[in-house]
Order: C-alpha cells, then structure tokens, then sequence
C-alpha cells in the first residue's frame, strides 16, 4: 500500500504543478497587470500610483524565465503557492494566510454539521426507501427526491429565511458570532438549509446503491438461510455497499475546509466560501488563486484518501 500511496503522491505533485501553470497563464498570462491594478485602485488612478501598486505586488516582474532568469513572475509563482507564501490581497493588502485562518473556523463550524448529519440522514431514509422497494413508499420516496434535486438552493435559502427566520423567528436571518453560547443559534438554519438542499440526491445516490446490492447473490443466500429483510439490510446490504458510500464521502471531506459559497453569502458566514465570493466581486485574483489552488489540493488528496479507504473496509481490495 505504501508504494502505491507514494505513486499517487508523485502524480499528484505533477497534476498541482499543472495546475500552478494553469493558473499563471489564466492569472498572469491573459490578464494584463494594469488591468488587475486599475480594479483594485480605480480607473482614475494615476500612473505612477499603478506602477507603485503592481511593484508592491510584485506584478512589474517579466512573466517567462527566458525574459529575466533570477527574477520573472512564473518562478515566484510558483515558489509562492509551493511554499504557502500566499502573500497579500489585491484588494486592501491584508496577508492572505491571515484571511485563511480566520475562514477557517466559521467554515468549518458550517460544514462539519451539515456533513455529518446529511449522510447519517442520507444513509438513514436511503435504507427505508429500499426496504420498501417496488411499493409506492418506494415510489414516492424517488419522486420527493427528484423534486428536492429540481429545486434550486437559492428558493431553499430565501424560503428559509422568510418562514422560519422572520415569520417564526426561530432563528435570526443571517450573522454570525463566534461565542461559544450563541454560535449554534446563528448556524441551524444555514446548516438545516444545506441538509435539506442535498438530502434528496444523497437519498437518490444511496437509495440506488442498496437496491443494487440486495440483488447479489449473498442476499439471495441469506433470505435462504432465513435471515431476516430488516438484517439483510443493516447487516449485509450496508456493509457491502460501503465502497461507494465511500467514494461519495471521503472525496467530500477535504471541501469541508473551503466552505460553502452560497450558504456563508447568504447567512453573512465570514468563512473561506464568503472570502471566495467577496475575491470574485471584489476582482481579487491573488485571494481567488489562492483559493483555486487549495481547491486543487484538497481535491488530490481526497482522492488518494478515497482510494486508500477502500481497503480499509473491504480487504477484497489490495492497492499495487
């Protein structure tokens, strides 16, 4: 397994280099650097204000290597993201890797909840459904699925709001604090949203794969030897359905750290999925790269988690 961990790693690391040139062209390449410090000071900014601006930001550099060797932009690129050496915003200079680091909590406080109790709810109606299959619980199980996927977060977020924030006013509309005592209150309702905007495909998803898997022949084997439906299901079915349970989970839990960017929008969540939004509306490009880059890693390494989970709970499955 460890050879085949480091092997993932390597093509990993060419797939981030990849992605680093990517962003160069995409961020360096195609967008003229007095572009990016006309958006960030305005167009009636003067000259030698722009080019003091961009030599701050270290956009006055040549871009390729064959223009100057010891310093261009593509090598400080790199050996930025590389390093984690983000630098500043565009917008008003404040170190990025501080902006991270205060995102990180209030997302995470989000998304945590919301994850954790979606695919216990998820797995949870996924198995009744199932065990009702081909009856008109089935039937209706699917179709209230469909329904949920077709709507759209948006009319989840502001029905939400209207109904339970300002009518009931269970919960306030957005904001958030971060004390310990009143956080909860600020977090149900962006995090109920959440649930119930991603309960009906996760319903679909683990729905379809239970029903697969009491087709095997090992169930078959166990209704034989007079197992009971209810067994079967939680025993037999679950357990051997894990693999692509898995593929959804753990491939979602690196995206747990980046937020969620509608829900913190929305709901005034200052976390790593407001700071993406506000870096787009704002013509951020230092703070969105960053973002993009996080992105990509989390992705790599979610990957190589899943794959590496997969012998974890089946050991039919070797890694070579």
């Amino acid at each position: 397994m460890l050879a085949y961990v480091l092997r993932r790693l390597a093509h990993g690391v060419v797939v981030v280099l990849g992605v680093l040139l990517f962003l160069f062209v995409l961020f360096f390449a195609v967008v003229d650097p007095d572009d990016i410090a006309r958006r960030a000071l305005g167009e009636k900014a003067l000259p030698e204000v722009l080019e003091q601006w961009k030599a701050n930001h270290g956009y006055d550099k040549p871009l390729w290597p064959w223009q100057d060797v010891r310093d261009n932009m593509l090598f400080e690129h790199f050996r930025s993201m590389l390093t984690f050496d983000f630098g500043r915003s565009d917008a008003d200079d404040v170190r990025i890797s501080d902006r991270l680091r205060q995102g990180f909590g209030p997302s995470l406080a989000l998304t945590v909840p919301m994850f954790v109790m979606g695919v216990i709810l998820g797995i949870v109606f996924s198995l009744f459904v199932a065990f009702f299959r081909d009856t008109y619980i089935d039937t209706m199980g699917v179709f209230l699925c469909v329904l949920a996927m077709s709507v759209s977060i948006l009319l989840y977020i502001i029905g939400a709001q209207y109904l339970i924030a300002k009518l009931l006013r269970w919960f306030p509309i957005s904001g958030f604090d971060p004390e310990p005592s009143v956080v909860a209150r600020f977090l149900w309702l962006p995090v109920l949203v959440g649930i119930a905007q991603g309960l009906g495909s996760e319903v679909r998803f683990y729905r379809t794969v239970f029903v697969e898997e009491s087709h095997r022949d090992y169930v078959r084997t166990a209704r034989a030897k007079g197992a009971g439906e209810l067994r079967i299901m939680a025993r037999h079915v679950l357990q051997n359905a894990m693999i692509p349970i898995l593929t959804r989970v753990v491939l979602a839990i690196p995206f747990l750290f980046t937020g969620s960017l509608l829900l913190e929008s929305f709901f005034g969540i200052p976390g790593l999925g407001s700071l993406t939004v506000d870096a787009i509306n704002g013509n951020d490009f230092s703070t969105l790269r960053t973002m993009v880059y996080i992105g990509s890693l989390l992705f790599i390494l979610g990957q190589i988690a899943t794959d590496v989970s997969y012998s974890l709970v089946d050991p039919r499955v070797r890694l070579e």
